[in-house]
């Protein structure tokens, strides 16, 4: 069959296309070739404008990441404590967004223009509250991996069916009474808990890294 005019396409309709693969079939399955596939285009037309399987994961990163308000998280008038806290919930919503959004985002090194800005905007902020630059740089690292940490134990909750705000505690473990710390203390780190488990251990975080 002779194939049909070539469709315009551009580079937010790749990426588009590229995230409701990563939805519907998960994110083994993003690749060049099936992004051509549901787009009707040949691989050699993806590209034109990611000469690479990396390139293209390294864009869905950064539109990840793009909606994060890094303006807001440099706003002195703020105390750095709620700026870090606001940025970091916005950062676990946005991953919360697309399932396999956390593996995703770990699927290659951090080194896009919103990524980077992400990590500036944390490693200058710690850096304004006293901390040394090597220490700023460190504390930055350690806020996103603390996130990332959550946002991966969120998505096992939505992956078992269950919305992390409407789950059970108790269905968390399967033998409570061979582990009664565990049993007396779920609903603390269960999801709605006040306050929140990532709330306060972002805190305790923030104390060490600070008082550091």
């Amino acid at each position: 069959m002779k194939p049909g005019p070539r469709r315009s396409v551009s580079q937010v309709d790749i990426v588009d296309a590229a995230f409701e693969i990563l939805e519907q079939k998960g994110f083994a399955a993003v690749s060049v070739r099936g992004v051509a596939a549901a787009l009707s285009l040949t691989p050699t037309a993806i590209y034109t404008y990611f000469p690479s399987k990396n390139a293209l994961l390294r864009a869905m990163v950064e539109e990840l990441l793009s909606e994060l308000d890094l303006d807001a998280a440099a706003d002195a008038a703020v105390a750095w404590r709620d700026r870090v806290h606001t940025l970091a919930a916005a950062l676990r919503a946005r991953l919360a967004e697309h399932t396999g959004a956390v593996v995703l985002v770990t699927s290659g090194p951090l080194e896009g223009r919103h990524a980077l800005a992400l990590n500036e905007t944390l490693i200058a902020g710690f850096m304004a509250e006293g901390v040394a630059q090597p220490d700023a740089a460190r504390a930055a690292y350690a806020v996103q991996v603390h996130v990332l940490g959550v946002a991966a134990i969120d998505a096992t909750w939505r992956a078992d069916g269950n919305e992390p705000a409407a789950a059970s505690a108790g269905a968390l473990w399967s033998d409570a009474a061979s582990h009664p710390l565990t049993e007396a203390t779920a609903h603390l780190v269960a999801p709605g808990a006040e306050p929140s488990a990532f709330a306060w251990s972002l805190d305790r975080l923030l104390d060490g890294l600070l008082a550091g």
